[in-house]
């Protein structure tokens, strides 16, 4: 790769790393797993960005990463054999203002990462690129190469499902 596509790839890819790493995170569950699939990612859209001809670059960069995702749980499948993300063993600890509020919002962190654990992958990934990455239904139409109306009715049915298994009620009386 000569250095100004190398120049253009940094630029354009670089700032969506975060985000791609997310995505591999839920999808895979596993931090190591996903730091090692988004590595093969990034190396395999190095490799191909000579074709990539413009548009959302985040779309076309998760797309590689979610297929490089499923590729590797193919080749790796572990039944039980991996471990789950945790947000409050992998996150900064935060100074609480009001220690039981603090609680609160911990327990829920800890149950909303739960409960988006155990949707099914189909519904996972929706909810992580909608909710968590912020994308258009028509970018995870691409991404996750869906029509835009079944990616409107994945997401529904995976916040119906977040909905019966989140008691957020109990965390609003702070």
């Amino acid at each position: 790769m000569d250095p100004t596509t190398a120049a253009q790839f940094e630029e354009l890819a670089l700032p969506h790393l975060d985000a791609a790493y997310t995505l591999a995170r839920h999808l895979l569950r596993n931090d190591h797993d996903a730091e090692d699939a988004v590595q093969d990612a990034f190396l395999r859209a190095v490799r191909h960005f000579g074709g990539f001809r413009g548009g959302d670059v985040r779309a076309w960069l998760l797309t590689i990463v979610r297929n490089t995702c499923y590729t590797w749980l193919r080749r790796n499948r572990r039944d039980g054999d991996s471990t789950e993300f945790d947000e409050t063993v992998h996150s900064p600890p935060r100074i609480a203002d009001d220690p039981e509020a603090e609680m609160l919002r911990g327990a829920l962190q800890e149950a909303l990462e739960a409960a988006i654990a155990a949707l099914p992958v189909e519904f996972r990934e929706v909810v992580v690129l909608r909710d968590v990455q912020g994308l258009s239904y028509a970018e995870i139409g691409k991404v996750v190469g869906i029509p835009v109306g079944t990616v409107m009715s994945r997401l529904s049915r995976a916040r119906q499902r977040l909905q019966r298994v989140l008691p957020v009620e109990d965390y609003r009386r702070t």
